[in-house]
């Protein structure tokens, strides 16, 4: 821009270029990036399910004053990890920094403002911190008697809810080069397996009996995705083309059972002869918050299969009224949901402004509306829906069945008598 006389003269194209470089460097994003901030279009079907309730971890949310109050239980927690080792926490600081600080960066896709050394900082507090809560869920005696994560109980609910949060999220690297470190000989399980453990009831009431091997984790909700869709799926069931399936009520309607599976996967839903296998759900307060967050991430991460956002569509597809709700309540599929109208709400709105590429219950969906569109199970729901859908209907289809029964009787015994007359005559 210059100024002659009264005129100001305004460099168009250079102010072009450099608005076109800052957008083009603001829009980069590393290939390496795993953890986002929120978008809009998904955050706003429910803040509080990406909001943390009193724990920050990573750099996202450390400067929010309402997060505060708790610093000095994560310092109290390094302290306490530090005292028995011989490492100190400079060692540990040192170990950072350098080239695993650089490639901690890179895992957010927003732009870090804190220094190297900063940055060092609140990775070292706040993944001492997450592997010192996992180790002192499986060890007990590493916890001391005022401890106010084990001795308050809402504590250990807030954690449940803060450590699936996208926005969150501590890079896995981290964790795990931490726990390397900080690791004794008399403490046998991995990193992967005291997170699992520390997670196992999130969707199911049943801990998990097995854990499989798990590569190229990024963070704990990568690893709880990872785990969900590894534990017991043999096969991916994606179909190019497939339709919507009837809900609860019109499957049932057309004969199929519904079982409670015994897969340790929420996932691992299957179609086989008329039965529709489903592994129970245990819904509770973190419920929302774990779904929400793994579709997010789902929806953000470009190498992610999209597993999670296609269960929430199958069970949508299950759940248009309260009676289909009763239906996966009184199967056992659905544990705990006292409002009936709460559930399908939240359902129907669980994937609401999500993208899905590839669906991957595709082939279970037309499979089981290729057995729906079989003569026998049509006709079937024809006479449910029409003639059996509630006790009235039931018992007026039950007398008008004995009225025509008792008439063709009575017909019947009028035409024998008739013909026994006739032959006496």
């Amino acid at each position: 821009m210059s100024v002659s006389g009264d005129s100001v003269i305004i460099d168009t194209q250079g102010l072009a270029n450099s608005n076109g470089e800052m957008m083009y460097h603001d829009s980069l994003v590393s290939p390496k990036s795993c953890i986002f901030k929120i978008p809009n279009i998904l955050s706003r079907q429910n803040e509080n399910a990406f909001t943390p309730d009193a724990f920050s971890f990573g750099p996202l949310h450390h400067e929010d004053p309402n997060l505060k109050a708790v610093e000095k239980i994560k310092l109290q927690y390094l302290q306490c990890l530090i005292s028995r080792l011989r490492t100190s926490e400079i060692d540990l600081i040192k170990s950072i920094d350098g080239v695993l600080e650089t490639k901690a960066r890179q895992y957010y896709a927003e732009s870090i403002k804190y220094t190297p050394e900063e940055f060092v900082k609140i990775l070292l507090i706040d993944g001492c911190f997450i592997i010192e809560l996992f180790r002192k869920d499986a060890y007990k005696e590493l916890r001391e008697k005022d401890d106010p994560i084990f001795t308050m109980s809402c504590m250990l609910q807030f954690l449940y809810h803060d450590l699936i949060l996208l926005e969150n999220q501590v890079p896995w690297i981290v964790l795990e080069h931490l726990f390397n470190m900080t690791k004794q000989q008399t403490h046998t399980q991995s990193l992967l397996e005291l997170g699992i453990q520390f997670f196992g009831t999130t969707f199911s009431a049943t801990p998990p009996t097995k854990i499989l091997p798990l590569k190229d984790i990024k963070h704990i909700v990568d690893l709880l995705r990872k785990w969900l869709v590894s534990s017991t799926i043999e096969e991916k069931s994606n179909s190019e083309y497939w339709e919507v399936m009837p809900s609860a009520t019109g499957l049932m309607e057309a004969g199929i059972k519904f079982v409670k599976g015994t897969s340790e996967s929420i996932l691992d839903i299957k179609f086989n002869d008329g039965i529709l296998k489903i592994p129970p759900l245990l819904i509770q307060e973190t419920t929302e918050t774990a779904f929400r967050n793994l579709i997010a991430f789902e929806q953000c991460y470009t190498d992610c299969e999209a597993w999670l956002t296609s269960y929430a569509i199958l069970i949508d597809n299950l759940i248009n009224t309260t009676k289909d709700v009763d239906i996966l309540c009184e199967s056992e599929i659905i544990h705990s949901w006292s409002n009936r109208k709460e559930a399908v709400q939240f359902f129907n709105k669980l994937y609401h402004n999500t993208y899905v590429k590839t669906f991957y219950y595709g082939k279970l969906c037309n499979n089981v509306n290729g057995y729906c569109n079989r003569r026998w199970p049509r006709w079937r729901a024809v006479l449910v829906r029409n003639y059996f859908n509630t006790p009235w209907a039931l018992l007026s289809t039950l007398a008008a069945i004995i009225l025509l029964i008792l008439s063709f009787l009575q017909t019947l015994y009028t035409m024998k008598s008739y013909y026994r007359g006739h032959d006496d005559s």
